[in-house]
This record gives C-alpha cells, structure tokens and sequence, in this order.
C-alpha cells in the first residue's frame, strides 16, 4: 500500500517542531555551559539531526538564541501601523513595548529561573550581545522608515523618534537584566519594569509630539 503523502500543513509542522526541539537544545546546553563553549556539532548531536540540519533551521549559531525575535520587527511595524487615527505613534509603541510577554510575564518560579538563565547566558556572552545590537539597530532602521514613509517628515527626524523608541526598549531589556542578576524575580520584577517603561515613555512624550 502507497504511502499516504504528508499535506503541506502536516509538513510545516513537522519543521516547526523540529526548529523548537534544536533550539531548546541549544538553549540547554548555552545555558548549562555557556555560548561560546558549545559547538553546533554537539547541539546537533543532542537534538538526534544532522549538523547540516542544525544550519538548515539556524543559519548562525547565534540565530540558536534569538530566532523568536523574527517576529519582533513585523509585530513592532504592524501596532504602529495599525493604530487608531487619534493615536499617537508614541502611544502605538508604548502599548506594543509595555504589553505582558513570554517568561517575564509567567508567574511560575521555573520561568523565572529559566529567564535567569537566559539572561546570564547572554550577558556572559559578547558575540550575543553584539547580534542583539544589530538586530535592534536593524528595527529601528525599519521603524525610522515606516515613520518617515507614514507622516512625511524628514528623514532625521524619522530617525531620531526611531531611535529614542527603540532607546526606551532597549534599556528596559538592560535594566531586566541587570535586576534579574542581581536576583530579582516573578510578578515583582514584571510590574517594576512596566513602571520604569511608563516613565520613560512619559519623558519622551513631554519632549516628543508624533
């Protein structure tokens, strides 16, 4: 009897599950280990693929660790864009950035630890932390030009609100972190972050009028 062919839905799901199983072996031994001292081999092995695999679904060792971020740019862009015509870009970006999300927003005591993890991972890791910087400088790039092509204004001024959004984001990324080292966790840590997010936002909108 002919093998029933796997639909393309069958199939996408297969490869996603795939993607996940790599990438939470990866981020297993990254966390156990560190960064730089495990081979993509050895996560290849881990996971049961091919290392040709591994580079398949990751095209760097790097994209092991941020390839949730993907959707990042893509949602940013859309609640911008998608905002109500008596809302601010100042007010769209807040609601994305400020939203509850992934283990920062889990009240469990294994994510928080898992989030640790994580966060030393990177933190140890400067090849991480120089990926993270150019695909943060990369969104900004895109939501400068998103807000340059939607208001018409001019291409530094686009530039500069980009860039003092997208500061917003990143040093609440740097102050979890550096909370997180120094042993804060749960719901706690969450609504601290929240409150220095507003803050900061609410500094950019007495100077900032988009």
């Amino acid at each position: 009897m002919p093998a029933t062919p796997e639909t393309p839905g069958l199939r996408e799901r297969k490869k996603q599950q795939t993607r996940e199983l790599i990438a939470e072996t990866a981020r297993r031994l990254f966390v156990e280990r560190g960064f730089e001292r495990v081979r993509v081999a050895e996560i290849a092995e881990a996971a049961g693929v091919a290392e040709k695999t591994v580079f398949n679904y990751f095209p760097t060792k790097e994209d092991l660790v941020y390839w949730r971020l993907e959707s990042f740019e893509d949602e940013l862009l859309a609640a911008v864009r998608g905002r109500g015509p008596d809302e601010s870009i100042l007010d769209a970006f807040a609601h994305f950035v400020l939203a509850r999300r992934g283990l920062l927003a889990a009240e469990d005591a294994d994510a928080a630890e898992r989030l640790a993890g994580i966060t030393r991972m990177i933190t140890e890791s400067p090849a991480l932390l120089e990926r993270e910087r150019q695909i943060f400088d990369r969104y900004t790039a895109s939501l400068a030009r998103m807000i340059a092509d939607e208001t018409g204004v001019q291409e530094v001024e686009a530039w500069t609100v980009a860039n003092a959004l997208m500061g917003v984001h990143r040093a609440l990324i740097d102050y979890t972190r550096a909370r997180i080292v120094a042993g804060v966790r749960g719901p706690a840590l969450a609504r601290e972050v929240r409150t220095r997010g507003k803050r900061a936002l609410a500094a950019l909108g007495r100077g900032l009028d988009t």
